[in-house]
């Protein structure tokens, strides 16, 4: 018996944040929205996937973000991304380096913390 993989990534955010759950991850980061199952729904949140990418947002009415814990996404083109969450009003945060990579932490619209990473070329 073995844990095999991550099958997703759960966040919380707070009652009627899926627009804004929407603009961010959809519409900044690019990761389309997945139909929540209809028993699931109307919990409310959001999730979004492509691929074994799974991001699931849900509503917790004592939301408090992740300001430590956090999901590390792996990006194509970082500094455009960069200039796209930037013009968009998210400050994005440098760090230490770490071999092999390039990375930024930025806030989503609730305040979790997310790690962006794009592997250096050799």
């Amino acid at each position: 018996m073995k844990v095999v993989a991550v099958d997703h990534v759960q966040l919380a955010m707070p009652a009627g944040g899926e627009g804004r759950a929407r603009a961010f991850y959809e519409g900044i980061l690019g990761i389309p929205e997945k139909t929540k199952p209809t028993h699931l729904a109307a919990r409310g949140g959001v999730w979004f996937e492509r691929g074994p990418l799974k991001i699931h947002l849900g509503v917790d009415k004592n939301f408090a973000p992740a300001r430590k814990a956090h999901p590390g996404f792996l990006v194509e083109d970082l500094p455009a991304l960069i200039a796209a969450l930037t013009q968009a009003g998210f400050a994005v945060k440098s760090d230490e380096p770490l071999d092999g990579y390039r990375r930024v932490y930025v806030d989503d619209p609730f305040g979790n913390r997310i790690e962006l990473m794009e592997r250096k070329a050799e």
